[in-house]
């Protein structure tokens, strides 16, 4: 459907967000778009506090 995606198009996309963003706003917006990721990687791999640490098993 989209292909892949080449350097050219790399630079392309990098301008533009350069445009929108401005050089001054990109460090920041990679800080806070990495922290994001972190966080969620972090919510992913905890589990549930609902959950017991040892479940009894069914009784009969």
């Amino acid at each position: 459907m989209l292909g892949s995606i080449g350097p050219t198009e790399l630079i392309l996309i990098l301008l533009i967000v350069i445009i929108i963003f401005g050089a001054r706003k990109l460090p920041d917006l990679g800080k806070s778009i990495g922290e994001g990721i972190k966080n969620f990687k972090k919510s992913m791999n905890t589990k549930d506090d609902d959950t017991p640490k040892n479940p009894e098993p069914p009784k009969s």
